[in-house]
This record gives C-alpha cells, sequence and structure tokens, in this order.
C-alpha cells in the first residue's frame, strides 16, 4: 500500500476499529439475559417533591469486569510505552536511533561543548497584536538569551518594525510558500552549521508568553543532562474570549495536569515554546527522505499541517529523550469564536491524523495510534449517552432516578471539578455545572468526525490563520 493510500485510510483504519470495538460491547450486553426489574418506588425529595427511583444496577460481574478491562488497556499501554522508551533510551543502532542516550552519551563523554546558549526564533505572520508582548516576556527571563530572531514570513502589518524597536534581529523568509515549516526551515539552515552541542535553539510563538524562570528551568535540565534532546513548555490559556475562552483553558489545565503526572514525558512538544539541542534537528534533518518521512535537509516537515506534533514523533522515532517540565510553563492564545476554534482544531486533529499516517504503525507511534482509537470510541460513547438520554426522555410520561448512575455522574463532576482546580473560580464552577463542558465536548467530536470525512475523500487541508487585530486597529475602531 502506498504512502499517499495510506495517509487516505488511516480515517477508515480508526473508524473501523472503534466501531468495531462499540460493535463488540453491544453485542456482549445484547446477547445476555436482561434482569427483571422491579417498579421504581415512589418516595418524598425533603418532604416536598415526589420523586420515582429504581435502585437497579449493573451486576457486579459487569462492574468488575468493565473495571478489569479498562485497567488491561491501560496498563498495557503504559507497559508498552515504557518498553519503547527504555529501548530507544539503550540502542546503539546509529541508523535508526541516532538521538538515543545511550549513542549520545557516548559521543559526548570527556568533551566540554561550553556553557549553554540560547538561540530564540520567533516565527511570525503578521503578528504586530502580539509580538510585543512575546518578545518583553522572552527579553525579562532571568536567563536572558543569547540571541534573539524575529522570523517574518510573508509580513504586511507594523510586526517587522515593532520587532527592530525592541532591539532584536529579524530574518525575512523569501519566497517561502510553505508558511511557519518553510520559514523556519530557511532560517534553520543557515544557522545550525554553526551550532555547538550546547547552543540551544528555542522557536516560540509570537503570539504566547513565557512565564518569568522558563527558560532559567530549562538551561538547568539541559545542562545537567547531556542525553535530553529537547524541551517544550506546559501552555494556559490568555484571559478573555468569554465562556468560550474558558473551556480552552479548562482543556490546557487538564493536559498540563496529565504531563505533570506523567513526571514531564509528553505526547507533543507544542509549537508554542519549545528548546532543542543542534544535533538533534541536524539529525532530523539528515534522515528525512530516509528512515523518516520528509524532504532531506529541511527540519520541519513542510507538508505536515501540525509542525510541532510531526517533529515530535520525528524525534522520538530517532529515539530522542525529550520532556515537558512543570517549571517550564506559558501563556498562549484562545481561539475568539467557535469558527476560529473549528478552524484550528480542525487543522490539529487532520494533521495528527496525516501524521500517523506518514509514520505508520511502530512502537514510536503506538501511543498516538491509541490516543486516536480513544478519541473514536469516546465520539461513540458520547453520542450514543446523549442518543439514550433524549429517546428516554421521549419514551416517559415521569423521571426515573437511578441512584446508582448519579453516584457515578457524582465522582464524574467531582473529577472534573478537582483537575481544573488551579484554574481558580470560573473554572471550577463551568466544570461543575457539567453540561456547557458536554456540549463542547460534542463540538470537539464533530471536529473529530470531519477530520475522518476530509482525510477518506482526500479534501484538500486548509491552514486556516487567525489574525487577530492590534490594539492600535481597535482604537481607530472605536474612534
Amino acid at each position: 500500500m502506498g504512502a499517499k493510500t495510506f495517509d487516505r485510510g488511516v480515517g477508515v483504519v480508526i473508524a473501523l476499529l472503534a466501531g468495531g470495538a462499540a460493535a463488540l460491547l453491544l453485542f456482549v450486553v445484547a446477547v445476555g439475559e436482561p434482569a427483571a426489574g422491579d417498579t421504581p418506588s415512589q418516595g418524598l425529595l425533603l418532604g416536598l417533591w415526589s420523586v420515582l427511583y429504581d435502585l437497579a444496577a449493573p451486576t457486579p460481574r459487569i462492574i468488575l469486569g468493565a473495571v478489569a478491562l479498562a485497567f488491561l488497556f491501560a496498563a498495557g499501554i503504559t507497559l508498552l510505552e515504557r518498553r519503547t522508551s527504555s529501548k530507544a533510551r539503550r540502542s546503539l543502532n546509529p541508523r535508526t536511533t541516532p538521538l538515543s542516550a545511550g549513542i549520545v552519551m557516548a559521543k559526548t563523554r570527556g568533551v566540554f561543548a561550553g556553557p549553554v546558549t540560547v538561540t530564540v526564533l520567533v516565527p511570525a505572520y503578521n503578528e504586530e497584536a502580539s509580538i510585543s508582548a512575546t518578545l518583553t516576556s522572552l527579553l525579562a527571563q532571568s536567563h536572558r538569551p543569547e540571541r534573539v530572531v524575529v522570523v517574518a514570513d510573508n509580513c504586511t502589518d507594523g510586526t517587522v518594525d515593532i520587532a527592530r524597536s525592541l532591539g532584536v534581529e529579524v530574518f525575512e523568509s523569501h519566497e517561502n510558500r510553505f508558511k511557519k515549516a518553510g520559514a523556519l526551515n530557511q532560517i534553520l539552515k543557515i544557522l545550525l552549521p554553526g551550532q555547538g552541542d550546547n547552543d540551544l535553539v528555542m522557536v516560540l510563538d509570537a503570539d504566547t508568553t513565557l512565564d518569568d524562570g522558563f527558560l532559567a528551568a530549562a538551561v538547568q535540565r539541559f545542562t545537567s543532562d547531556r542525553a535530553l534532546m529537547a524541551v517544550g513548555g506546559l501552555f494556559y490559556g490568555e484571559e478573555g474570549a468569554g465562556v468560550l475562552g474558558q473551556f480552552q483553558r479548562n482543556e490546557y489545565i487538564r493536559y498540563s495536569r496529565d504531563i505533570r503526572r506523567r513526571r514531564g514525558h509528553v505526547f507533543v512538544l507544542t509549537g508554542t515554546a519549545s528548546l532543542f539541542r543542534p544535533v538533534a534537528l541536524r539529525t532530523v534533518a539528515d534522515s528525512r527522505g530516509d528512515t523518516i518521512p520528509g524532504t532531506s535537509g529541511d527540519v520541519y516537515d513542510t507538508a505536515a499541517l501540525t509542525e510541532d506534533n510531526e517533529l515530535t514523533i520525528a524525534l522520538k522515532s530517532l529515539g530522542a529523550l525529550i520532556i515537558s517540565p512543570s517549571e517550564c510553563t506559558v501563556v498562549t492564545e484562545v481561539m475568539p469564536t467557535l469558527r476560529a476554534l473549528w478552524v484550528q482544531r480542525l487543522r490539529w486533529q487532520r494533521g495528527a491524523l496525516e501524521n500517523i499516517g506518514a509514520y505508520g504503525v511502530s512502537p514510536s507511534t503506538f501511543r498516538y495510534w491509541a490516543q486516536q482509537l480513544g478519541l473514536g470510541y469516546s465520539v461513540i460513547a458520547l453520542s450514543a449517552f446523549l442518543l439514550l438520554v433524549l429517546v428516554t426522555l421521549l419514551a416517559i410520561d415521569s423521571w426515573v432516578w437511578f441512584p446508582f448512575w448519579l453516584g457515578l455522574g457524582i465522582v464524574f463532576i467531582a473529577e472534573r471539578v478537582v483537575s481544573v482546580w488551579t484554574g481558580g473560580t470560573r473554572a471550577r464552577l463551568l466544570a461543575f455545572s457539567l453540561i456547557p463542558e458536554l456540549l463542547f465536548d460534542v463540538f470537539l467530536d464533530l471536529v473529530y468526525v470531519k477530520g475522518i470525512v476530509d482525510i477518506t475523500l482526500g479534501r484538500q487541508a486548509q491552514w486556516g490563520d487567525i489574525i487577530r487585530s492590534s490594539p492600535n486597529d481597535d482604537l481607530q475602531r472605536a474612534a
């Protein structure tokens, strides 16, 4: 099967596997003998309201079986992921895993590469609304970068002038047709040949602000671990955008919490802010077209919609050790409208599917396949739940409360509240209300389904740039 065919077929594979798992569960439930149900009992709530309730619940065998199956899948994925990481770190194969800890440590043993330095690349396309805040947060770091370069890609606004007024370098891309990835490839081909092993390269989005201490923590990690190839940031959403913005902030808080619980073992090196050893980026460029997809000599695969996700998979495939420490946090933009959010998430979802399609099934990509299957199954589960609620509402005259399921619902709500606790009162209240976040999940599920359909039908993917107005534009409109 050719690469193009598999790229398109990945959506069908994910849909069939997720649907097959749901069908199997439905079959298991259907073949069982239904238990004879008791007539719902009637009681008074607080001595005022008459309510119907039913104590029916799944049998202990079904409950224990479901719990055991969930633990089995979770443990299996975790063990395989750890085995893959451990094998990659110990590998001494210079062709397939040239960035493994074993090879890197052997090459650098007894070699002093000089003090750690940081060169920051800030890719920007018409970012005059945010570039000033980004550069200010960068230049105010306790560990100040040695060099800052704004990579201006076909900018037609005041981005370049603002950058130069703040005293940083500006590199303007030349005839670039490949968006952010193409612009970064141009500057990296100039920069990387002169970089030593300890001359770190950071890529920082122009709509992101670094929390104080980010660079100091990252540099400390690289200094103490010669095998470490990349450090990513944990991101949080900026304030604003009303309830829609809070949905996204809650989502980002939960993601960062998960990475902390994994002790920094990251799924994706976020494009918002990540640092790399030059040897890692050079090795990726040299390996493209051979052991990993892409064009030889390019650090970023210009065919990828989500260049940060693709670069993460590339580094992992080459055996690189990467982390996202809890001390390295950034604040990034949230989408202000549903349309903008739809465009952003569709690009993320489509890009993730294309990435695993390009790399195929391997130990390094198994986790990503499992994530997509989990998303597919969750789409089916949530849709079935909402459909069941609707059918129940239409089929009965009086609502019947089920204490068992209410108890599970309370546990579910508690988990959602606890998981966003650090986000403050608004985050907790939104999580506690439950229904709005479920509707937000439905929105994300529709994006997932759209991504599956588009990639299967071979529809042209769109980048979907979101240009935000600058403060000066807002003032002019208000005048």
